[in-house]
């Protein structure tokens, strides 16, 4: 048996999803953490809300690192077995390198909202678009992104039939159009506030560089399948210039799971709120055994699955 476990990014997150896990060790260390880091009302968010405070991305990011990171540390003080890899979906690899000895909690919680901040502030509000093309082979979108004209490229590579593009709203429109010219089921634009991953991100990759300078790193103790090479990294320096080429890069992710199925692995572990990558991971793969750590209830029934493998 070789497990990884995967954390996810934005679209998951929920007024009081933390609570879904109450119950489970260290739990409370890690809510004490994120307070110390963001500070009490950043906890309150989390828990009560309003969901559009929670969903404004300077929230969002570090809620969902923190969720995640609070189901990997009760899955761990509970006995659950290491991970052998671990990747995260685009924020989710924040995760991830917290989960890999990589990056501090404390440390990345500032640094993600920092990020969010400087991703959000690199587009003009209302400017910016996200769609997700259905049932289309990759290159086909490519194509349909070349021939729409201005900023629009592919950047999210989920599972075989959902690519998600991002751009300039009008070259995104466009490209839908020419999506559906060429087959595919559904384009479906998508409710973010901006275009995460695509060029139009670089200025906020430069701001993230100059950040991440002041960002203590170290080498990974588990290994990490990062999303912008599909490589496993350790060193700092490496790991620091790959998480700023994310900010403006494709999210290669069903490469990234394929990659560590070659390597062997048997059963990945979606941690944190929700079940997006586990469904991806069965797209992707339909042999592999596939869990998510969404709540409690969910951490423990993959607890006995695994401790019984």
């Amino acid at each position: 048996m070789k497990i990884a476990f995967v954390f996810p990014g934005q679209g998951s997150q929920a007024v009081g999803m933390l609570k879904g896990y109450d119950g489970l060790p260290e739990l409370e260390q890690v809510r004490r953490e994120a307070t110390d880091s963001l500070g009490q009302d950043f906890l309150k968010i989390l828990d009560e809300g309003p969901a559009e405070k929670l969903n404004l991305t300077v929230n969002t990011q570090p809620a969902m690192v923190t969720a995640g990171y609070a189901a990997y540390r009760a899955w761990r003080a509970l006995g659950g077995p290491a991970p052998a890899v671990v990747a995260g979906h685009s924020l989710g690899e924040y995760t991830a390198l917290v989960a890999a000895g990589a990056l501090t909690f404390g440390a990345c919680l500032p640094l993600v909202r920092f990020r969010a901040q400087v991703m959000q502030e690199a587009v003009p509000e209302g400017k910016g678009a996200m769609a997700a093309i259905i049932n289309l082979d990759d290159d086909k979108v490519r194509e349909a992104c070349a021939a729409a004209g201005g900023e629009v490229q592919a950047v999210n590579f989920n599972s075989p039939g959902q690519v998600v593009i991002a751009g300039e709203k009008s070259a995104v429109e466009r490209a839908m159009e020419k999506c559906k010219a060429l087959g595919a089921k559904r384009a479906l634009p998508l409710p973010v506030s901006a275009p995460f991953h695509s060029t139009l991100m670089k200025p906020a990759g430069l701001r993230l560089r100059e950040y991440l300078e002041r960002v203590a790193l170290a080498k990974t103790a588990i290994e990490l399948i990062n999303n912008v090479d599909v490589m496993p990294e350790s060193d700092p320096a490496r790991i620091k210039d790959a998480l700023v080429r994310q900010a403006y890069s494709p999210v290669r992710w069903a490469e990234a799971v394929r990659k560590m199925l070659a390597s062997g692995v048997t059963h990945v572990v979606e941690c944190g709120p929700g079940k997006v990558l586990a469904g991806l991971t069965r797209r992707i793969d339909p042999g592999v055994q596939s869990f998510a750590l969404a709540d409690r209830a969910s951490l423990e029934q993959a607890l006995a699955a695994l401790k019984g493998a």
